[in-house]
C-alpha cells in the first residue's frame, strides 16, 4: 500500500475558486505542503489492518504495488453573515480517505469525514480569521483533531477487500425548496453545492458508525461516474468509479423550529428535520430502505441574546439524524427509531439493510 498524499477532487481548473483558503493553508507550510504533516501523522498512528509506504506518488510509476491512498479534499465552505450587529461564521471541510488502484485508475473505497467551525462574531471575520480558522480546522487544537489527523484515524479503522467487493454509494441527494431557505448562502446559493453536503454528511455518519466504505457523491466529485482528481504536486489523474451494487437516495423535505419550553432565563426550541432515505439495488430493482425520518434537538437561547442563529441547530438536527440512523444499522439499540420513522415494517427494513452492509464491508 502507498500513500499518494494530499489532493483535491474536481476538475484543476476550479480548484483555486473552490479551495482557496485550503490552498493558502497549504502554501504557507512550505514545498512539502500538507503532505508532510501527514506522513508524521501517519507515523504517530500507522493503519493496523495493512502497511503503508509513504513515498511520493511520482515514484509510484512503473512499480508493480498498485494500491494507493490519498487524503482527498471534497468540500470547502466559508460562509459569514450579517445577523442582526453579528456575523455568523460558519467553516466546514471535507475529506476521505480514499484507495485506488494506480494502475487501473479506479476507486476501490473510500471513507469520508469532516470537521466544521460555527461562532457568531461582533463584528465582521478578516480574511487572515478566517484563514486562521481554516489553519486550526486542518491541524485541530487540544482535543479536538483537525483534518489530518482525522484521515490518520480512517486509516487505522479502513481494511481492504479480501474478494470482489460490492459498492455502496449515496448516488442521489435532493434539497427541498422550503428546506434550502434555512441554509447559509454558501451552501443554497450555488446549484449542486447543498446537495454534496447532504450527501457527504450521509456518508460520513454510515462509515463512520458501521465502518464500511462508501464511493463518493458522483454528481458532487465526478462526471459520468470519473473523478478528477488532482494531487499536491500538480499532477492530475481521472480516476473511474465503479457502479454501485447498493444505491442511496436522500431527500431533505423541511426544516422547522418549535418552542419547547420558555422560562425567565430564555427559551429552548426543538430543530427539527425530516428527510426521506432510499436503499436500493438498481440492478434488480430491490428496494431495501425506504422510509422517512425526522429527527430533533433541543437548543436553549438565553433572554439575553437578541439574535438567533438557526443553522447550527438545523445542522445538528441534520447530522443526529443521519448518525442516529447508522447507530442502529451499526446495531445499537436506539428507542429513537420507532419514533422517528414513518414506516411500520422498520425493523424488518433495517434488518435487510445490515445484511447490505455486511456485503460491503
Amino acid at each position: 500500500m502507498s500513500l499518494a498524499g494530499f489532493a483535491y477532487s474536481g476538475d484543476a481548473q476550479s480548484i483555486p475558486s473552490r479551495f482557496p483558503y485550503s490552498q493558502r493553508f497549504a502554501a504557507s507550510l512550505g514545498a512539502t505542503g500538507v503532505n508532510d504533516l501527514i506522513r508524521q501523522a501517519v507515523a504517530t498512528q500507522p493503519p493496523r489492518a495493512f502497511e503503508l509506504d509513504t513515498v511520493n506518488l511520482a515514484e509510484l510509476k512503473g512499480r508493480d504495488q498498485s494500491i494507493t491512498v490519498a487524503l482527498v479534499m471534497s468540500g470547502e465552505t466559508v460562509s459569514t453573515e450579517q445577523f442582526g450587529g453579528y456575523s455568523k461564521l460558519f467553516v466546514q471541510l471535507r475529506a476521505q480517505a480514499m484507495f485506488f488502484d494506480f494502475k487501473t485508475m479506479t476507486v476501490l473505497r473510500a471513507y469520508p469525514f469532516s470537521v466544521a467551525y460555527v461562532d457568531l462574531l461582533d463584528h465582521a471575520p478578516t480574511e487572515d480569521e478566517l484563514a486562521s480558522r481554516v489553519r486550526t480546522l486542518y491541524l485541530g487544537a487540544g482535543t479536538t483533531p483537525g483534518i489530518v489527523t482525522r484521515f490518520a484515524d480512517a486509516l487505522g479503522r479502513a481494511t481492504l477487500p479480501t474478494q470482489v467487493p460490492r459498492f455502496l454509494q449515496v448516488s442521489q441527494a435532493t434539497v427541498s425548496d422550503e428546506a434550502r431557505k434555512a441554509l447559509p448562502a454558501a451552501l443554497a446559493a450555488q446549484p449542486g453545492v447543498a446537495e454534496t453536503w447532504v450527501a457527504d454528511m450521509l456518508s460520513e455518519a454510515i462509515s463512520s458508525r458501521t465502518g464500511v466504505p462508501i464511493l463518493p457523491y458522483a454528481k458532487g466529485h465526478a462526471i459520468g461516474q470519473v473523478m478528477s482528481m488532482r494531487i499536491a504536486d500538480g499532477s492530475v489523474y481521472e480516476l473511474k468509479l465503479p457502479e454501485p451494487d447498493y444505491a442511496i437516495a436522500v431527500d431533505v423535505s423541511r426544516f422547522g423550529r418549535f418552542e419547547h419550553a420558555k422560562v425567565a432565563a430564555g427559551t429552548s426550541y426543538i430543530y427539527a428535520s425530516k428527510v426521506q432515505l432510499k436503499i436500493h439495488q438498481p440492478l434488480s430493482g430491490r428496494v431495501y430502505l425506504d422510509s422517512e425520518f425526522k429527527n430533533g434537538e433541543v437548543k436553549t437561547v438565553p433572554a439575553s441574546q437578541q439574535s438567533v442563529d438557526d443553522f447550527p441547530a438545523y445542522s445538528d438536527s441534520l447530522r443526529g439524524l443521519f448518525t442516529k440512523l447508522s447507530n442502529v444499522l451499526a446495531g445499537s439499540g436506539e428507542p429513537w427509531l420507532r419514533d422517528a420513522a414513518a414506516n411500520k415494517d422498520i425493523d424488518k427494513q433495517i434488518t435487510a439493510t445490515k445484511e447490505v452492509l455486511n456485503l460491503c464491508k
